[in-house]
């Protein structure tokens, strides 16, 4: 199988692609642009409200490059990404110049589009998922020079997280990531709500509409679910995992982490290790991964992988000690045994034989390759200890850059920076 073109993999795909993005809300001719408020205004906060210092990712910062902001600063990586110049107005921050990722030579990308809302990675093209990674490089670095790790750029804002599943590192992630932009918080768990008296979804969006969300974070065991919750509320929605569809925000803080210690991925082997069939985070990264220029594997028994696997932008393959020999990054997936209704493998034991990372495999893996994970681990069975907690494990480190790209995410669908 062949890795689709740029063209295939960014934005809306088409017909009898695997998982389709949700379409992107209508607007009528002479109607305010997607991201305002419902007074009609662009709403933005003041540079200088709150501590009285100037608002978030600030001019001291207007001549910095994505590489002295944080982003990938790997010896020899190819692909620089350009700086994309900050400065300050009587409206709040603003975001200036390009967001290259490209080789040299290539054509210039088109300006980022964030869409109104964000339910699958498919919904970001290649300069748009690049300026996200970029407008988190710059927030982590803004952050890091202050003492008190707070930005008054979203007060103001209320943002509900909306989980229907039991979550630990998302949810809280998403929580500070709010926080820290100094949005008001909700904490909404379908255990302890009206949703165990028979609320429907539909029922509690409309309760989040009359309560004026101006964002909604939602986590729910059916796919499709966060499609369905944007058309019943005018705040903006963000999929924070839906059954066995996608989980784009993981895809985004794991490509954030993989620029960090690798570069740019245009050309880099990642190969996906797992319980792809049940993967939301398999699904988003393989769309994220590919639409960044990364070379995609998934390795998996034949039970584990879903019909139409041979669509994906990505190869297929069953041999682990095949797919890892001089891979740059691996990127071992959870058994989820919750969904299983069936027997997909032998035993655990068999299973762990066949697809687990150990540190012979790990070995295979290129000199600078590293070692990933979404959590939480199954240890001993899909990766062994010394993996998981050895100097080139990055799973920690995910979990840390989750907030930052989960602040750049609110930044940008709630100040209006970028619209569609």
């Amino acid at each position: 199988m062949t890795i689709r073109t740029g063209t295939e993999r960014a934005g809306h795909r088409t017909a009898g692609a695997p998982f389709p993005p949700a379409e992107a809300p209508t607007t009528e001719p002479g109607a305010p642009a997607a991201h305002v408020t419902r007074s009609g205004g662009p709403r933005r906060t003041d540079p200088t409200e709150g501590d009285g210092e100037p608002n978030v990712i600030m001019s001291s910062l207007s001549s910095q490059s994505v590489a002295e902001a944080g982003a990938p600063t790997t010896p020899g990586a190819s692909g620089a990404v350009g700086p994309a110049r900050m400065s300050e107005s009587a409206d709040g921050p603003s975001f200036a110049g390009s967001t290259t990722g490209s080789p040299a030579g290539s054509d210039q990308l088109p300006a980022p589009r964030m869409p109104r809302h964000l339910l699958s990675a498919g919904d970001l093209d290649r300069a748009t998922a690049l300026h996200v990674l970029d407008t988190a490089s710059r927030l982590e670095q803004v952050l890091g020079g202050r003492e008190v790790r707070k930005l008054p750029t979203l007060r103001g804002r209320t943002v509900v997280n909306l989980f229907y599943e039991d979550s630990t590192r998302t949810r809280m992630s998403f929580e500070l990531a709010a926080k820290r932009l100094s949005a008001d918080v909700i904490n909404f768990s379908a255990k302890g709500s009206s949703v165990s008296k028979g609320e429907s979804l539909k029922d509690t969006a409309w309760t989040l509409q009359a309560m004026g969300a101006d964002a909604v974070v939602c986590r729910h065991s059916s796919s499709g679910a966060p499609e369905r919750l944007s058309g019943w509320v005018d705040g903006h929605v963000v999929n924070a995992g839906d059954g066995t569809h996608e989980h784009p925000t993981q895809a985004l803080l794991d490509a954030y982490t993989l620029r960090r210690h690798l570069g740019d991925l245009d050309g880099r082997r990642i190969v996906v290790v797992g319980d792809v069939l049940h993967s939301r985070v398999a699904r988003s990264n393989v769309l994220m991964l590919s639409t960044l220029g990364a070379e995609v594997t998934l390795v998996a028994p034949p039970t584990l992988l879903p019909v139409g696997v041979a669509g994906w932008p990505a190869t297929v393959e069953y041999d682990l000690d095949a797919a890892l020999p001089g891979a740059d990054a691996v990127m071992m997936l959870r058994v989820q045994r919750e969904r299983m209704g069936g027997a997909f493998f032998p035993t655990a034991r068999e299973y762990s034989r066949r697809y687990g990372l150990d540190r012979r495999r790990h070995s295979l893996l290129a000199d600078h390759g590293v070692v990933l994970h979404p959590g939480p681990m199954n240890r001993g069975m899909e990766i062994a200890s010394e993996v998981a907690d050895g100097p080139d494990s990055l799973i920690v480190e995910q979990v840390g850059n989750g907030v930052t790209v989960r602040m750049a995410v609110l930044y940008l669908l709630l100040s209006g920076e970028v619209a569609a």
